[in-house]
């Protein structure tokens, strides 16, 4: 059996982590009724003796289980890490496993990855190399940190580049959080452009999500709920990850971005008739290095705390994962070309309903000429909790360029004005070139996506292709 450890940086990374572990820990004791250790707690979890190391025990379906969390947790704020030791999960994480400091890295991205990089680098690996350790077959690692901030973005996108220095075999999967245009941190541009720059060079995968589309989806469900007879909130399942269980303001945010990982990690932690590896993510759907950025589409809609909504038809299922108003990005992918797709599918689905769905949804689908048959396809048997049947698409489509395009318009307004520039060009290490360089890698990763778009609009099935990945 295979094992991934997942990687939360910053205060961001640190809350949607906490709701990942929660609802993963909540899809397993509903499975596992006798509370046993088995694979597919081991995918995620380890099992430890708390007689020996002294460590509390957490319970698993009503059953004792010494279970942690195969995680690390950093961020230069201790509050979200201290918050999470004093909640219900605080017997989940190996505190040998948590980074903290006191100081925060001020939403500058050169303060996390220059000064934090550097000072903490050699208690990151240690911490990463203990994680892996605690493998017996490690398949993925899992970053998840926000673009807007300072430690999410600098900090966490030093660390993705030492996992690629550290394991180089091993996939990295980044869940990255990007900021709103109306976001209050005013230096966000600067850090999510300057992040970018490494994600595109370090990551394998890259699943962005826009914190404006969690809005739009979060309001959508409310407005189902309110608008439907019989539709309610289930209190049963409305659990924080805080002191005393209440919710905190973006805790329904963090829910959608936590289902968006459980689905995508489903296989890896139950049975299936047709399971998918992480690392077949990123083989079978990035035919171009650069080209890695996958819009993730979930359906049905709901958040940790469950909508009571009649299920929608399996077929329309699949319909609206390829609707926009599904998508955790603000894009439209019918009217943009699919490089490929990936259908990961929970439930009692047959494989037989899978492909009569593509089969009905491919003419309707722009796909690259040389790529038609570009689908991979996953089957876990086990659906969510309080839902029979669950759908992520994960799809590689030119329709992220518009979203490239708006954040590169914002960091250049901010830095034609060269505005607050020098609270970075003051932190050691950091150069002005860094900006033009990261202005330029994602000047380059548009033209990529334009170049594909001109070629398929021109009809040109022979028209030069980029570097293929190997």
């Amino acid at each position: 059996m295979t094992q991934s450890v997942v990687v939360q940086v910053g205060q961001c990374g640190n809350q949607v982590g906490c709701r990942f572990w929660d609802l993963a820990l909540r899809e397993h004791a509903h499975v596992n009724k006798r509370g046993v250790y088995d694979e597919a707690l081991s995918s995620f979890f380890r099992n430890v003796d708390s007689r020996r190391s002294g460590e509390d025990p957490c319970v698993l379906g009503g059953r004792i289980q010494h279970l942690k969390a195969r995680a690390v947790l950093v961020d230069m704020e201790e509050g979200v890490v201290n918050e999470l030791l004093q909640g219900p999960l605080r017997e989940v994480f190996d505190t040998t496993q948590l980074l903290t400091d006191v100081s925060g890295s001020g939403n500058n991205w050169a303060v996390g990855h220059m000064t934090y990089g550097s000072a903490y680098r050699e208690q990151i690996v240690e911490k990463l190399r203990r994680a892996a350790e605690h493998c017996d077959c490690l398949q993925c690692f899992f970053i998840i940190h926000s673009m807007g901030g300072g430690t999410g973005s600098g900090l966490g996108s030093s660390v993705l580049g030492l996992l690629e220095e550290e394991f180089p075999d091993v996939c990295r999967i980044v869940t990255a959080i990007y900021p709103s245009a109306e976001d209050d941190v005013i230096t966000s541009p600067y850090n999510s452009v300057l992040a970018m720059r490494e994600l595109t060079e370090h990551a394998d995968c890259v699943l962005p999500v826009e914190n404006q589309s969690l809005v739009d989806i979060v309001n959508k469900i409310r407005h189902m709920s309110d608008g439907r007879t019989g539709a309610g909130i289930r209190k049963e399942s409305s659990i924080s990850c805080g002191r005393g269980g209440t919710e905190k303001p973006f805790d329904a945010l963090n829910n959608i971005v936590a289902n968006l990982l459980l689905n995508i990690t489903s296989s890896a932690r139950f049975e299936g008739s047709l399971n998918m590896d992480l690392n077949e993510i990123p083989m079978n759907l990035v035919p171009f290095p650069r080209l890695h950025y996958l819009v993730p589409s979930l359906t049905p809609l709901y958040t940790l705390a469950d909508v009571n909504i009649p299920t929608r038809r399996l077929d329309q299922m699949f319909s609206d994962a390829f609707n926009k108003d599904h998508q955790l990005i603000r894009a439209d992918p019918r009217h943009s070309l699919y490089l490929a797709c990936a259908l990961m599918v929970r439930g009692n689905v047959q494989v037989s309903d899978l492909r009569r769905n593509i089969e009905r949804l491919r003419p309707s689908l722009p796909f690259v000429s040389w790529n038609k048959e570009g689908w991979k396809t996953g089957l876990c048997s086990v659906p969510p909790v309080g839902h029979s049947h669950s759908l992520l698409a994960l799809a590689n489509n030119t329709c992220v360029k518009p979203t490239f395009m708006e954040l590169r318009e914002r960091f250049s307004r901010l830095y034609r004005k060269k505005a607050h520039l020098h609270h970075y060009l003051h932190v050691e290490g950091m150069e002005q070139s860094f900006f033009s360089e990261a202005l330029t890698s994602l000047s380059s990763l548009i033209e990529e996506y334009q170049h594909l778009d001109v070629s398929h609009t021109r009809l040109e099935p022979d028209a030069p292709r980029l570097c293929i990945a190997t």
